[in-house]
């Protein structure tokens, strides 16, 4: 069930569903960049940035500026990568549903 908090909507839990979605998503592209077979050479740019977007996640309302620096450098990264792209488009829509903070 969700409920209103002011202009933040938040679970039973308390948790914000928008990091709770962002977490998700993360999730999910870290798994598939994990079981992706070819390396190429800016993964480890995109491994770093989307543990850095599952800590901010974690942290509850993470800044968002930070959160789409993060999704441009895991998009130049990955993005040429067909097999990630649903994942990476998950996460580029967990990041929108923050807004423009």
């Amino acid at each position: 069930m969700l409920r209103s908090m002011g202009q933040r909507r938040v679970t039973d839990s308390g948790e914000d569903p928008r990091a709770a979605e962002l977490h998700a998503a993360v999730a999910r592209l870290r798994r598939e960049l994990a079981a992706h077979p070819v390396e190429f050479t800016d993964r480890g740019i995109a491994e770093d940035e989307l543990a850095a977007l599952a800590e901010m996640a974690r942290g509850g309302t993470p800044e968002v500026l930070r959160m789409r620096r993060s999704l441009l450098l895991v998009a130049g990264a990955i993005g040429s990568v067909s097999a990630l792209a649903a994942g990476l488009a998950a996460v580029r829509g967990a990041v929108e549903m923050f807004g423009d903070r």
